[in-house]
């Protein structure tokens, strides 16, 4: 097998973490073959991310941090574009790898590609179909900028061939010509490793939190067409509150500072109602391990996360989401995930069919074997010994 340097890049904690799994396998079974440098942008300044984030999942350190922080779209990628041609000046990589559909993820396709690095790119094909999505932009560009592309499902491998990627391509490959392939999901690889972490780590969690397993309902709102539409974001929670107290049972909402910003300033009544609810429990957003251990051990989870999608169908839970598009159409075909985007009568009827469910769900395994990120960078190192 080849030597070769390979560079992630990763804007923001969820990245991280999936840059985690990648990370772990080089640790575990490549670490002869592979040389990885981890980049982060900082898109996303997070105050969690400190050295306890990084000790306590047992996840290496960036060795580069470019510090670019919020900005508007354009200014934002186009700092991250500067920050990241200088690495690649410098460090002269193989490869650089991307995770996902990020203003990271665009700037270091774009840099890389302009620079004839080869792209890989983790989470190829995904769609929602709706390009006012900024993340649809990026997850198009990015694939259209890559060499190597990994579909974390069937559906994903399908949106490619769609869009004129071909299955059969023989290798060298290059960015003209592209291989792509079906890998399962490195988050799955994660949350086998995760989970078994958390219960380790976070001994007592339920009882601090007052919580009783596989007895609340778990809530999670940011993305801004929810939390930036007052109206939107009044039903959604008005319409929660009401069926919590209905069917006697806790919502657990760790919400973003952006809707606890929201709720402030323009729904204060509604704010104070919720805090004094005994059927509804606001609290900071929660470490990775905790939000493991809330997934693991809920009834139901109601969401507008395409992370946490994912993640009801890894712990077996059905869920709600708060969109009204999916990138992970698999689980609403299957029927354990439904979209209702805000509105009052479909968060209800969705509801209470989980809440008063007469069969057992079937969670097919849509998402691989847990062994993705190995897989990946087995087919990187034949990309290169194939050269």
């Amino acid at each position: 097998m080849p030597q070769i340097k390979l560079i992630n890049i990763v804007g923001a904690r969820p990245q991280i973490i999936k840059a985690s799994a990648i990370s772990r396998a080089i640790r575990n079974y490549y670490s002869k073959e592979i040389t990885e440098i981890i980049v982060h942008t900082g898109q996303h300044y997070d105050k969690e991310m400190s050295e306890v984030f990084f000790d306590e999942l047992e996840i290496h350190k960036p060795h580069y941090n470019l510090g670019v922080g919020s900005a508007i779209h354009g200014r934002q990628t186009s700092l991250m574009i500067t920050g990241i041609e200088e690495v690649l000046i410098q460090e002269k990589p193989d490869c650089v790898l991307l995770f996902g559909d990020t203003n990271s993820t665009l700037a270091g396709a774009l840099a890389a590609s302009k620079l004839h690095f080869p792209v890989i790119h983790i989470e190829a094909g995904l769609r929602s179909f709706n390009k006012t999505m900024p993340e649809e932009l990026n997850r198009i560009m990015s694939d259209h900028s890559s060499t190597l592309l990994f579909a974390p499902t069937n559906a994903a491998f399908k949106n490619l061939m769609s869009e004129g990627f071909r299955p059969e391509n023989s290798p060298p490959y290059t960015i003209n010509n592209p291989k792509i392939y079906l890998t399962g999901d490195i988050m799955y690889d994660n949350t086998l490793f995760f989970a078994g972490l958390a219960e380790k780590k976070k001994e007592g969690f339920f009882e601090k939190m007052l919580l009783k397993r596989n007895n609340y309902v778990l809530v999670t709102i940011h993305r801004d067409t929810n939390t930036d539409d007052i109206d939107r974001l009044k039903e959604i929670l008005i319409t929660l509150k009401k069926l919590a107290e209905e069917n006697d049972i806790v919502l657990v909402m760790p919400l973003h500072p952006r809707t606890i910003v929201s709720l402030k300033t323009r729904l204060n009544n509604l704010y104070d109602e919720l805090t004094h609810s005994a059927y509804i429990k606001i609290i900071p957003p929660v470490s990775f391990l905790e939000m493991i251990l809330l997934e693991k051990n809920c009834r139901m989870i109601v969401t507008d996360s395409g992370g946490v999608q994912k993640e009801s169908h890894f712990f077996r839970k059905p869920c709600i989401v708060l969109r009204n598009e999916t990138e992970w159409i698999e689980l609403v075909n299957n029927g354990t995930a439904k979209l209702v985007g805000a509105d009052p009568d479909s968060i209800r009827h969705e509801f209470l069919s989980f809440m008063n469910l007469q069969t057992v769900l079937e969670y097919p395994g849509f998402y691989g074997d847990g062994k993705a990120a190995e897989f990946i960078l087995n087919e990187i190192l034949l990309m290169f010994e194939k050269e």
